[in-house]
Parts: structure tokens; C-alpha cells; sequence
């Protein structure tokens, strides 16, 4: 079990960080919050495989994925964050004004 989380919090850095290259554009995010968005990354990731392929469908929908899924997880996780980061950083500036 202890093996379990040490490799998904690894596969969570690298495919965070591959993600974080991948999008052009700059995030304040530390290693922590990379880190997340990989172990996030690799759950949506399970899931669009499991929801376009129904691979492994015996699991169910909340699954992780292997490390190229996670890359593809984590980058519709960034953008996803970007895109509700963005919005709600513009509604607070038109509020100050």
C-alpha cells in the first residue's frame, strides 16, 4: 500500500510537470500543487479511458491511469483550472472597479 501512493505521488510529479510544459502559459504553482494536478490528471485520465474505451470497466469510472493518460489528465486539469482561475481573478478585478 505505501508503495502504492510513493509511485502515484512520482507519476503525479512527472506527468504535473509534463503538463505544466506542455500548456504554454505561466503557473504559480510549487511542487505540492504539481503534484496534485498529476494524481488529478491521472484520475480524469482513467476516466476518459475508461469512458471512450471502456477499458478495464470491471473497475468502475474512478480509476488511475498509466503515465500517458495521466500527461493527457493533467493537462485537461490545468486547463480546466485555468480556465475557473481566470474567471474568477476578472470578477474580482470588476468588483474592485
Amino acid at each position: 500500500m505505501l508503495w502504492t501512493i510513493i509511485v502515484m505521488l512520482i507519476v503525479g510529479l512527472v506527468a504535473g510537470a509534463l503538463a505544466r510544459l506542455l500548456v504554454p502559459g505561466k503557473d504559480p504553482m510549487g511542487i505540492f500543487a504539481t503534484i496534485v494536478l498529476g494524481v488529478v490528471g491521472s484520475f480524469i485520465g482513467g476516466f476518459l479511458g475508461w469512458a471512450l474505451f471502456h477499458h478495464d470497466a470491471k473497475q468502475g469510472a474512478l480509476q488511475p491511469s498509466g503515465l500517458l493518460g495521466s500527461i493527457i489528465g493533467a493537462v485537461v486539469a490545468l486547463l480546466i483550472y485555468r480556465a475557473v482561475s481566470g474567471r474568477s481573478h476578472h470578477r474580482r478585478g470588476m468588483l474592485r472597479t
